[in-house]
């Protein structure tokens, strides 16, 4: 059945993946960004199935203009995709710029909370609903530099499991996607900002997953009966692994 899905961070990486998928699913996908002009060519390459939706999530003015721009026939969401989020830097936190966590926490946790909040009374109302966060490894597992990333990625874990004992009784679906290593995106140019050659040593040889694996993981939980729900699903290439605990010594 044809839903209609709103894909946040849609311009690049996992999103524009996603929409590409949902799309060939069959799907109406409203494709949200800060970038129209992306956007605007995906629709060229989608067709009249995919909506672009100008949206910058750390502006929750911005937030609200664009929802109450969507047209009549769009404005009904079956499913939300918490996609949008980025990481900045990976110094210790001691010499990690304030700027840089302001950034990821206005992102990765206010823009997904508000947008989530703005998106949830349509889907109680009706009884029905979807929302898929994207959160990460680094949600759960720490490493050096991951702070304030790490961090918000925890949030997005826990914030997803209280949405399901919120909506205890209601037909309303929440899983939260946790994606280890992945190439193909902008994640790391983002974070390592615009050093490319730090990008590929990151990479080289990792046969890291794709963002068409995490598309096909939408795709995937969409297509579960309703009655299920996967409340995590962490993804890791074969090449990555848990760590051992340091110890060091004086």
């Amino acid at each position: 059945m044809s839903e209609t899905i709103l894909v946040t961070g849609a311009s690049a990486g996992f999103g524009q993946a996603i929409c590409r998928r949902l799309v060939a699913d069959g799907h109406r996908v409203i494709g949200a960004a800060r970038r129209i002009q992306k956007l605007q060519k995906l629709q060229g390459e989608l067709g009249e199935s995919f909506y672009p939706l100008q949206m910058d999530v750390t502006d929750l003015s911005q937030v609200d203009h664009a929802l109450a721009s969507l047209p009549a026939d769009w404005s009904q969401i079956d499913v939300l995709i918490n996609n949008a989020g980025l990481a900045l830097g990976l110094a210790p936190a001691q010499e990690a710029e304030m700027a840089d966590w302001l950034t990821m926490i206005q992102t990765n946790i206010v823009g997904l909370a508000y947008l989530t909040r703005r998106i949830l009374p349509q889907m109680v109302e009706r009884n029905d609903g979807y929302i898929i966060n994207m959160g990460s490894t680094a949600g759960t597992v720490p490493y050096p530099g991951a702070n304030i990333y790490g961090a918000s990625k925890a949030f997005v874990k826990q914030f997803s499991l209280n949405l399901r004992a919120d909506l205890a009784g209601k037909k309303i679906r929440v899983s939260n996607i946790e994606p280890g290593l992945c190439e193909g995106t902008e994640f790391s140019l983002v974070r390592f900002k615009g050093d490319e050659k730090r990008v590929e040593s990151l990479y080289q040889d990792a046969h890291a997953i794709q963002p068409e694996d995490i598309a096909n993981t939408v795709s995937w939980l969409l297509q579960q009966p309703k009655h299920v729900n996967v409340n995590r699903i962490e993804i890791m290439p074969v090449s990555q692994t848990f760590g051992t605990q340091p110890v060091y010594r004086d």
